[in-house]
């Protein structure tokens, strides 16, 4: 039997052996022919090593060689304080930061010398969105949101996860540009729907807007957001790569199945400032909701000339919030040129443009969103103080649903299940586990803002102003916000009404 055995082993040894010679033979004669990469051509089997190392090395930096704050776009320590919060094991550490306080653009909080009190703190009141302008404003509870991610760019599970993490939560989620699906409808949060410029979701056969559609979905979300451009690919339109096109996003979108999905690369219809406000101002009577507009902001051209055309036309025609997206937003697919070289950064776009709205007059008529990696409380609060009303995540809520920066958003191959629609990559993301943390992040985020409030002296996250932070400029010096940005005289622009904004600016 021994004997048997031995033969056996020994014939399927040599049949072995026989196939890997015979594979060698074809990849030597395969790459020495082939004419695409020199490396082969030259130097054939032994030359494959450089492209499978090449493959691994984002994988191998990731896990052995980048140090907890060198990494991009989201270093180790970011990463590990979002899955912290999301866990719900809280964000204390021991023997010191690793976080440089000399490197410029550091946010340091002004510390009071007498903070507040626990029995003295009060709770971060809502804000309402829209009143005295449509007939069903919105009230926000949450500082914290969830940012525009389109079923289609990410998963059916994370999108549950998510819809019911909202609910638990009670923050807002928005749907992205990919249309109204059940599963956000699942946990009963509430909803912005984002009209794209494709306008997927609202719009009739023939890709025009439904006004009938946009009147039922007025029942089914608290408000509407018009989406000029997103920091990830300003100038580009949303780009869903034909094989994450599954025949339920296609019934959802209106496309055909399997191609890609590319929306334009602005509305057809909003060519102008004008044209902007009109469409603001004809949605909300549609609808009876708020609406507002998100866009990323390359220069102060947009923000003055808006405030300009809303000081002329009057505060009816204003959008209802502003959804200010920084140059380094990056959930969604965009080419890289963009992605690198494209917008404001959010820490110089947010203060121009809330210094704007002061100086207009319009800060109480026009709430203020900001967004762009500020997946940490203390990004967050910063936001704050420079006076942003509300902060929304996107990769922030990623983490908290077990995303671990793969960088394979646009390959259908997300190993955590977040952004494929592969069904046995989905398979990890348990909705019933996922949920829980993304209510978690969202609430120890709310949480920790409001410990930085209290520890500025503030009773709530809604009093942080710009005296309360510094930004670091060199090594070991920084400067007050308010000095780095000084508040601007409130109301001290205007345009006469009737007078074209461009004459007035």
């Amino acid at each position: 039997m021994d004997g048997m055995i031995g033969v056996v082993s020994y014939g399927l040894g040599t049949v072995l052996g026989f196939v890997l010679v015979g594979w060698l033979i074809a990849a030597i004669i395969h790459d020495v022919t082939q004419k695409k990469h020199t490396v082969l051509r030259n130097y054939p089997v032994i030359g494959r090593l450089r492209f499978f190392f090449e493959d691994l090395g984002e994988y191998f930096r990731q896990y052995l060689f980048a140090g907890d704050r060198t990494e991009m776009p989201f270093n180790r320590a970011t990463r590990s304080f979002a899955y912290r919060l999301a866990k719900n094991e809280g964000s204390i550490i021991g023997f010191g930061s690793t976080n440089d306080l000399r490197e410029p653009g550091s946010i340091i909080f002004v510390n009071h010398a007498f903070p507040v009190l626990e029995e003295e703190r009060l709770p971060t009141p809502p804000l309402a969105i829209g009143t005295g302008y449509c007939r069903q404003p919105f009230e926000a509870r949450s500082v914290v949101n969830v940012s525009g991610m389109s079923f289609g760019a990410i998963s059916a599970p994370a999108v549950r996860a998510l819809s019911r993490g909202a609910k638990a939560a009670g923050c807002w989620m928005d749907t992205g540009e990919g249309g109204l699906s059940p599963h956000h409808l699942e946990g009963g949060c509430d909803i912005i729907m984002q009209m794209g410029t494709a306008k997927y979701g609202m719009r009739n056969l023939d890709g025009s807007l439904s006004s009938e559609r946009l009147k039922e979905l007025a029942g089914q979300v608290k408000a509407f957001e018009i989406k000029l451009s997103q920091g990830a690919k300003p100038g580009k339109g949303g780009v869903l790569p034909g094989g994450k096109v599954t025949e339920e996003i296609a019934r959802i979108r209106g496309i055909p199945v399997g191609e890609d999905s590319i929306s334009p690369n602005r509305h057809h219809d909003i060519a102008s400032m004008e044209d902007l406000l009109d469409k603001v101002a004809w949605l909300r009577d549609l609808t009876g909701r708020p609406v507002g507009v998100k866009t990323a902001i390359g220069g102060w051209e947009f923000i003055n000339q808006l405030c300009d055309t809303v000081l002329r036309r009057g505060p009816e025609y204003a959008p209802d919030f502003l959804a200010i997206d920084g140059g380094e937003g990056g959930s969604g697919a965009a080419p890289s040129t963009l992605m690198d070289h494209m917008a404001l950064p959010i820490a110089e776009a947010l203060p121009r443009v809330v210094d704007s709205l002061l100086q207009s007059d319009l800060k109480g008529r026009i709430r203020v969103i900001a967004a762009g990696k500020l997946v940490t409380s203390a990004r967050a609060a910063w936001a704050l103080c420079v006076g942003a009303d509300f902060v929304n995540t996107a990769r922030g809520f990623m983490f908290a649903l077990g995303c671990i920066q793969a960088l394979r958003c646009h390959q259908n191959t997300c190993p955590a299940g977040v952004t494929t629609h592969n069904k046995r990559l989905q398979r990890g993301l348990v909705v019933e586990e996922k949920y829980l943390r993304v209510a978690n992040y969202c609430t120890n985020m709310n949480k920790e803002i409001d410990m930085i409030a209290h520890s500025c002296g503030c009773r709530h996250a809604r009093e942080l102003k710009r005296e309360h932070v510094r930004i670091v400029q060199t090594a070991n010096q920084s400067i007050a916000l308010n000095m780095l940005y000084p508040y601007p005289i409130a109301g001290s622009r205007r345009v006469s009404k009737g007078v074209p904004a461009s004459a007035a600016a």
